[in-house]
């Protein structure tokens, strides 16, 4: 494995301008590797300047045609572009089911993109709980746009929104009987909507569907009215007007100071997860593994309560602080 430099930061800057280091990084992240985490922290300072997008909706919609033909547009614009793309986690490996992304094949030659596939690894919000810190790496390696794409998990799709600037929904016209159901999930993350397939039979109604449930949503009186890009992602079609929307939403989170407010509250979440999960290592010490342990028959019986044996748990927890 390459020694990462901690310090000073130029050497930081040199060694992230090779994919093969990149990527070894990206792996010592996934793996809760030391040298990952000092150097996230040795980067940091040198992140901000990307703007994320996420691409979400459910399995089937077109994610990957989509990213693929947006990625080759800001190519064309000069901008480097990061894509990690978040796959099912294989039962048997605990890695990414490649699915879709053997079409990126030849998108990642290209010197200016970088392809990352991550494994749910468990998570049920559509990121894994690296991928934040993979957008890190690229943002600080010098990666304009970063696009995260989901794994497609339907209406629980949340994390994306702790992640990106933008966030684009795509539906197809056979989502169109489900939209009004829809409105209480996956709808109400959207920085926009994408209806791909929009050649299709039904495409109409959805996108009539779409309207009615956008015009419900908009007289809470938000500034910021989302689009509806038709999209047929296979035939190169409504790629510019997808560009143009993202374009349209950054500017607005720009100008009325939105996209620093989101960052915030994104980064309040983030270090609230962090914190959680440092604790959750700490408590765990292998002597309150055994207390859990010898705790679960008088649960499951019914002479203790899981709760007193959590706030036990905890109290111990606590007493090894004053020890």
């Amino acid at each position: 494995m390459t020694k990462i430099p901690m310090s000073p930061a130029n050497n930081i800057a040199s060694w992230l301008a090779s994919k093969k280091t990149i990527s070894r990084l990206i792996s010592g992240i996934e793996l809760e590797k030391d040298f990952s985490l000092a150097t996230l922290k040795s980067l940091h300072h040198r992140t901000g300047e990307a703007y994320r997008i996420g691409i979400t909706g459910p399995p089937g919609a077109g994610k990957s045609t989509i990213t693929n033909l947006l990625s080759r547009q800001f190519l064309q614009l000069g901008k480097r572009v990061g894509i990690i793309a978040i796959d099912p986690t294989s039962p048997f490996t605990g890695g990414a089911l490649l699915g879709d992304r053997v079409r990126m094949t030849e998108l990642g030659l290209d010197d200016n993109i970088f392809i990352r596939s991550m494994a749910t690894r468990g998570s049920l919000g559509g990121l894994c709980k690296k991928a934040v810190d993979t957008a890190d790496v690229l943002d600080a390696a010098g990666y304009d746009i970063i696009i995260f794409e989901t794994v497609g998990v339907g209406q629980s799709e949340l994390d994306i929104v702790r992640a990106a600037d933008s966030v684009a929904v795509i539906l197809v016209p056979e989502s169109g009987d489900a939209i009004q159901a829809m409105k209480a999930g996956l709808m109400e993350i959207a920085d926009f909507f994408i209806l791909n397939k929009s050649d299709r039979p039904g495409a109409e109604s959805a996108y009539s569907a779409l309207r009615t449930v956008l015009t419900i949503r908009n007289t809470v009186h938000d500034p910021w009215q989302p689009g509806i890009i038709r999209s047929v992602g296979t035939e190169n079609k409504g790629i510019q007007d997808i560009l143009n929307e993202i374009t349209r939403h950054r500017n607005f989170l720009t100008s009325t100071g939105t996209l620093n407010e989101r960052r915030e509250i994104n980064a309040k979440s983030r270090v609230k997860e962090i914190v959680q999960k440092l604790i959750d290592d700490d408590l765990w010490s292998s002597e309150r593994e055994m207390q859990l342990l010898d705790s679960l028959k008088s649960i499951s019986v019914g002479k203790l309560s899981p709760y007193s044996v959590a706030e036990q748990i905890l109290l111990n927890y606590k007493k090894s602080f004053r020890r």
